[in-house]
């Protein structure tokens, strides 16, 4: 039964899983944590990602394979270090991997490479997608056929040093009591490899149709977007960061703006908590990482999954991760 919630693979760390069905089987794009004994900070210096490692798996309840590396930052020309999290598309029979990484300046942007293949070895471009800044990019290609990409992610993946719409080295959060920073969203033009537009700034109310203010942080925006489709409404789903949270809100709109509506994972082990959610076979599923495999080391983490349930209104019944 794929209740287990278990680590897929302990043969390397593995975290920030983007699962996909590709081709009737799922495929999990996660990134790889590499152990050292270095310390923790608020920016995140302690994730050194190098490469990207794809999992797949035939059914929730087959075993996960590491299928190797699939790409490397040695062989990404505009990358000076840490590929964070990243996810995939498949067009047209290719398959995208987007992915963030600092520039040789240290300023995080998005880049992509390509394969034909869901598991790679992917391609990369020469440069990162022009326009583009900060970290956790997903996909999400509506009914239409439109691909949107949202990221975001503020302290070490540098969103608030972007408010005024370039890069300030010393720009800080809102004010507490000012509406918080949403997420980015932006569709991805046809070539897949460009921007179509510039990003917006997404909105996320409360329920009385306010923005969420930025000292809210059982429910503003941290980090970590994922947007899923379900009977008709888009849910936008995201880490609060600080508090440990994933929470979702909803809209009618693949750029909202979205109500907050409650959690769906309560606190995993370790400090940070990222998700993707998929439907396989009329079922949906949470995929999370958590530190339980390395007991605690917050760069040392495990992909796991489990069953989301809805309610018949819609909401999304929370998960306690240990229970």
């Amino acid at each position: 039964m794929a209740q287990q919630r278990k680590p897929l693979v302990t043969n390397i760390f593995t975290a920030d899983p983007s699962a996909h069905v590709f081709n009737d089987k799922i495929y999990v794009y996660p990134s790889h944590d590499i152990p050292h004994n270095g310390a923790d900070d608020d920016e995140g210096s302690e994730y050194m990602m190098e490469d990207y490692h794809i999992l797949s798996m035939d059914n929730p309840d087959a075993e996960c394979v590491d299928n190797g590396e699939a790409l490397h930052m040695k062989d990404v020309p505009w990358v000076s270090k840490q590929m964070w999290a990243p996810d995939a598309v498949c067009k047209d029979g290719k398959y995208y991997l987007y992915f963030p990484a600092r520039d040789k300046e240290g300023i995080f942007r998005i880049g992509v490479a390509v394969s034909d293949s869901p598991v790679g070895p992917f391609k990369a471009e020469p440069d990162y997608i022009k326009g583009t800044y900060s970290i956790d990019p997903a996909t999400f290609m509506d009914d239409d056929g439109r691909v949107y990409m949202y990221n975001g992610g503020l302290w070490g993946g540098q969103l608030e040093k972007w408010k005024t719409g370039t890069f300030d080295p010393n720009g800080g959060e809102p004010d507490k009591d000012e509406p918080a920073l949403g997420p980015l969203c932006v569709e991805i033009a046809d070539n897949m490899k460009e921007l179509k537009g510039e990003y917006v700034h997404l909105k996320i109310l409360d329920e009385n149709g306010e923005e969420i203010k930025a000292g809210d942080e059982d429910r503003r925006y941290f980090e970590g977007p994922w947007m899923h489709k379900y009977n008709g409404t888009y849910y936008l789903s995201y880490s609060t960061g600080t508090t440990h949270y994933i929470v979702y809100a909803t809209s009618k709109s693949p750029m909202g703006p979205f109500t907050y509506r409650g959690r769906i994972l309560e606190p995993v082990i370790g400090w940070t908590t990222h998700h993707s959610i998929i439907e396989y076979h009329g079922k949906w599923y949470l995929f999370y990482h958590d530190c339980e495999l390395s007991e605690g080391i917050n760069h040392r983490r495990c992909v796991k999954f489990t069953e989301l349930k809805y309610n018949e209104d819609g909401t999304i019944v929370p998960i306690k991760p240990y229970e």
